[in-house]
């Protein structure tokens, strides 16, 4: 079980409201069937009755990040700790029939959706515990607000993609020759 793959469905949901672009990539079944892990066959009622649950969740996941990124530890794992208990973690074992036996995290009979959640949860809590809160980043590329999971060996990420490292530093490559000149 690769645990902190798990966290990387918190950073999915999370950025699924791209606060920069204005975009809500939540809204619909098929928003919600797109989020969902490769392999997992979510049907339509699923996807319907998960979608309020996805994006109530959401908010919540975002406020853990952006509490650990500003240094405000104590009150990010208070946060994180009441998305626990809301979403407890059971754990299933399973081989999807090749005989690849694994464990995963989920809260099945509630639902996908509930699953996703249950193990975006329990993914930033193992990253907060294995690897400390600072792992758990907002980017600072504006108006980027991406979240990320820092996986440097440094722990010196700044961005979300390679994307908004690029934009940003020649944004910055700029104003220094603006002031200069």
């Amino acid at each position: 079980m690769k645990l902190l793959a798990y966290a990387d469905r918190a950073v999915e949901l999370v950025n699924t409201d791209d606060h920069g672009a204005g975009l809500d990539r939540l809204q619909s079944c098929d928003d919600v069937c797109r989020l969902m892990p490769q392999g997992w066959n979510v049907s339509r009622t699923a996807a319907e009755e998960g979608l309020d649950e996805l994006r109530e969740a959401r908010p919540r996941l975002r406020r853990v990040f952006e509490l650990a990124a500003t240094g405000r530890v104590e009150r990010a794992t208070d946060a994180l700790n009441k998305l626990l208990c809301d979403f407890p973690v059971s754990a299933t074992i399973s081989d999807h029939m090749n005989g690849d036996w694994h464990l995963h995290l989920t809260d099945e009979p509630r639902g996908p959706a509930r699953s996703y959640v249950t193990g975006a949860a329990f993914g930033l809590a193992y990253t907060i515990a294995e690897r400390g809160p600072e792992r758990l980043g907002l980017c600072e590329a504006l108006p980027c607000r991406k979240v990320f999971v820092d996986t440097t060996t440094n722990s010196s990420r700044r961005y979300c993609s390679d994307k908004c490292a690029t934009r940003a530093n020649v944004a910055a490559y700029r104003a220094r020759k603006r002031s200069d000149a």
